[in-house]
């Protein structure tokens, strides 16, 4: 699982980013119909890990239609949802509970902020679609402010071996056909499936982040790691 899929390699991020556009209808509903409504409670804990107090400037990184940005901003901090998907910004434009939400387009390795402008970035379930990991970590160290933190909420690798079993087998056969008969692009649920069973496990994933502008990496197991979330902080120094 450490190494990236032929599928994933194969995938530019023009492709991806209108791969996208292309499920943003009906994304939301189908990420909870896929992971049987565990999404909600990944989003808690991923806003819970943060401990953010109000007026406090977040990042949210490969937000998509802003539901994880909602998340974010509860307590009163400030939650900007940032997104190299035009379709996915346009559909959470178009949902009026999130009409106070700014939204932001911009590539996670290129992103159009200045630097130590917020006191923390999430990424969630987006860092293994972009086109270089080690370059995404490195620029949101840039944007967060020394002594700022950092929150990946990504799928990762069940640590009891039978459920991961069963776990890779849904992914692979389960996941596209319930994808087909909810989603608007089937076909795209197949690609994220590859992508996650190529994702690195998390140790791996953990030393990645701590090459790559953070400090104090650790990390949290959910859904018996069927995601984890990995914190860090932004060296004060």
């Amino acid at each position: 699982m450490g190494t990236v899929s032929r599928a994933t390699l194969d995938k530019q991020p023009r492709e991806v980013a209108r791969m996208f556009d292309g499920v943003a209808a009906r994304y939301d509903v189908t990420n909870t119909v896929l992971s049987f409504g565990q999404d909600h409670r990944w989003r808690r804990r991923t806003r819970q890990c943060l401990q953010l107090r109000p007026g406090q400037r977040v990042l949210d990184l490969a937000a998509g239609t802003g539901v994880s940005t909602v998340e974010l901003a509860r307590g009163g901090a400030r939650a900007v949802a940032c997104d190299f998907s035009l379709g996915m910004l346009r559909a959470g434009r178009a949902n009026k509970k999130r009409a106070g939400v700014p939204f932001v387009a911009g590539d996670a390795v290129h992103l159009p902020f200045a630097d130590a402008s917020f006191d923390a970035a999430v990424i969630s379930f987006g860092l293994r679609n972009v086109s270089d990991v080690p370059l995404a970590l490195r620029e949101m160290a840039r944007v967060v402010r020394p002594g700022g933190h950092l929150v990946v909420c990504e799928f990762s690798r069940p640590t009891w071996r039978p459920f991961r079993f069963v776990y890779l087998n849904y992914l692979m056969r389960a996941l596209p056909w319930v994808a087909r008969k909810v989603s608007s692009n089937a076909d795209a649920y197949v690609y994220l499936a590859e992508s996650i069973r190529a994702w690195p496990a998390q140790d791996d994933l953990a030393a990645t982040v701590a090459a790559n502008g953070w400090t104090a990496v650790r990390y949290r197991n959910l859904t018996g790691g069927i995601v984890a979330l990995h914190m860090a902080e932004r060296p004060a120094g």
